[in-house]
C-alpha cells in the first residue's frame, strides 16, 4: 500500500485522545453489503521424511526465500517461528477465493517438496518446540513483553498456526446482516467453530488435556489484548475503549531496540506524551498487537480456528464460516442456534468464559457445542450451492461433517487416537 505525502505526514503528526478515539471508532467497522471474503492460512513447516524432526533455521530461511520467488496471488508472510502464512486478496466469491489460494498452495507445496519440506496443518506444533527464527525489533520486543507474563505468548508467536476467515462487517442498519448483530454472532458462533475445528491437543507428543491447546494459550495470555471487548457497549465504542485501554506492547524506535514499557495503556501514553508523543502511525501499529478472537479491521477477522490437516482441510472452515455469515438464511439459523449458548458463556468475555473454555478443552464432545454444530453445519451445507461453492468444497464439507461433526469429534481426536494407539475412521 502506498500513501500520499499528506497521508504520510498525517501518520507522523502527534494525535490527542479525542482524535485517537474518533479514529478508532471510524476504522473498526466499514459497513455496507456483505460482499467480500478473505482468508489467512498459517502453516507449520515439517521435514518431509520425519515430521517430528526439528527443521533448522537455515532450512526455514531457504524455504522462505524459495516461496518469495514464486508468482503468488496471495501475500506471503513468514511468522516468528518460521510458520508460513498466505493471505488471500479480498475475493468477491467463495469460488474465486478458493481458486486463488489453491493455486498458490500448489506452487508452495511443490517448491517446499523440492527442499524436503512440507506444509503441516496443526493448530500447535505437536512434536517439538520450534525456536524463534525471525530476529526483528518487533519480535524481540514481543518476546520480552510476553515473557513477563508466562510462556503462552511465546508459544502462540512461534509454535501455532490457524485458519483466519475475514468477512465483511455488514450493513450499518440493524437487522440480520447489520454489523452489530454480526459482531455478536461472531462471539458465540466462534466457540462452535473453535470446537469443531480444534486441532492442537499435543505438546511434545503428549496430550495436554485440551482439544485446542492453541486456544487455551490465548486464554492465558495478556487479557488486555486477547480477551474480547466488553459486550455491554455499542460495538464501535467498545472497540475504541478496548484499544485505548490495552497495554502498549512496545514503543518503536528507528535507532536501537524498541522499548518495552510496563503498565502503559495507549490512553495514558496519548494523554502524557511520554516517552514521546503518539502519532496516528503508532495507533495503527498498536492495533496490530491486539489479538482478540474476533478483530474488527473494517471487516471481521475470525481468529479462533486451528490450522487443519490434509491438503483440503482448510476449505471446510472457510466455506462453513462464509455460509453462516453471508447467506441470509444460514445466518438467521446460526443466530437462532447460538443464542442458546449465551447462558453458558455468562458474563465473562471470550475466550475465558465457560463456553469458549469448553470448546477448547472438549471440542465437539461437549453436548451443547455438538448440538449447535450439527445445526450450523447443516445450514451452511444447504447454503453453499447458493454461494456458488464448487464441487470440491461441497465434498470437503460433506466428508468433514460425516467424519467429525456427526460423530462428536474434531480433528484433534485423530491425533489423540494416534498417540494412544487407536484406529480413527
Amino acid at each position: 500500500m502506498t500513501y500520499s505525502r499528506l497521508e504520510t505526514e498525517d501518520f507522523a503528526r502527534p494525535i490527542d485522545e479525542a482524535e485517537a478515539e474518533a479514529y478508532l471508532r471510524g476504522i473498526c467497522f466499514k459497513t455496507g453489503p456483505p460482499r467480500l471474503l478473505g482468508v489467512e492460512l498459517e502453516w507449520l513447516v515439517h521435514d518431509l521424511s520425519d515430521p517430528a524432526r526439528p527443521v533448522s533455521a537455515p532450512r526455514l530461511a531457504a524455504a522462505a526465500d524459495r516461496l518469495r520467488s514464486l508468482p503468488l496471488r496471495s501475500w506471503l508472510t513468514i511468522e516468528p517461528g518460521g510458520q508460513i502464512e498466505l493471505s488471500s486478496r479480498p475475493a468477491e466469491s467463495l469460488a474465486s477465493c478458493v481458486a486463488d489460494l489453491s493455486a498458490d498452495l500448489s506452487l508452495a507445496r511443490s517448491a517446499l517438496r523440492d527442499l524436503g519440506l512440507v506444509l503441516a496443518g496443526y493448530g500447535k506444533e505437536p512434536w517439538y518446540e520450534p525456536d524463534r527464527v525471525l530476529m526483528k525489533p518487533r519480535y524481540d520486543a514481543m518476546e520480552i513483553y510476553y515473557d513477563r507474563i508466562n510462556d503462552a505468548g511465546s508459544t502462540v508467536m512461534c509454535r501455532t498456526a490457524s485458519v483466519q476467515v475475514c468477512v465483511d462487517a455488514g450493513y450499518e442498519e440493524p437487522g440480520p446482516m447489520g454489523y452489530g448483530r454480526r459482531w455478536r454472532l461472531a462471539h458465540l458462533l466462534g466457540a462452535v467453530l473453535a470446537a469443531a475445528f480444534a486441532n492442537s491437543p499435543l505438546h511434545l507428543g503428549k496430550p495436554t488435556g485440551w482439544r485446542s491447546t492453541r486456544q487455551a494459550c490465548y486464554s492465558r495470555m495478556d487479557p488486555g489484548r486477547t480477551l474480547a471487548p466488553a459486550e455491554d457497549l455499542e460495538p464501535r465504542s467498545a472497540w475504541a475503549a478496548y484499544a485505548l485501554d490495552a497495554p502498549v506492547m512496545f514503543v518503536r524506535s528507528e535507532a536501537g531496540p524498541w522499548s518495552v514499557p510496563q503498565g502503559l495503556a495507549l490512553r495514558r501514553w496519548v494523554r502524557t506524551g511520554r516517552p514521546r508523543p503518539v502519532t496516528r502511525g503508532d495507533v495503527d501499529y498498536h492495533l496490530t498487537t491486539l489479538f482478540p478472537p474476533i478483530r474488527p479491521r473494517g471487516h471481521l477477522e475470525l481468529r479462533m480456528i486451528d490450522a487443519q490437516p490434509g491438503e483440503d482441510g482448510w476449505l471446510v472452515p472457510v466455506a462453513v464460516t462464509a455460509a453462516l455469515f453471508d447467506d441470509a438464511t444460514a445466518a438467521e439459523t446460526a443466530h437462532r442456534v447460538v443464542q442458546a449458548l449465551a447462558g453458558t458463556a455468562g458474563m465473562r468475555t471470550a475466550p475465558r468464559n465457560p463456553l469458549w473454555l469448553n470448546a477448547a478443552r472438549h471440542g465437539l464432545s461437549d453436548p451443547e457445542l455438538h448440538a449447535a454444530a450439527v445445526v450450523c453445519f447443516a445450514a451452511a451445507r444447504e447454503a453453499l450451492p447458493r454461494l456458488g461453492a464448487p464441487p470440491r468444497v461441497l465434498a470437503a464439507v460433506d466428508e468433514f461433517t460425516e467424519r467429525y461433526v456427526e460423530r462428536r469429534r474434531c480433528p484433534a481426536d485423530d491425533l489423540l487416537d494416534h498417540v494412544n494407539g487407536k484406529e480413527s475412521h
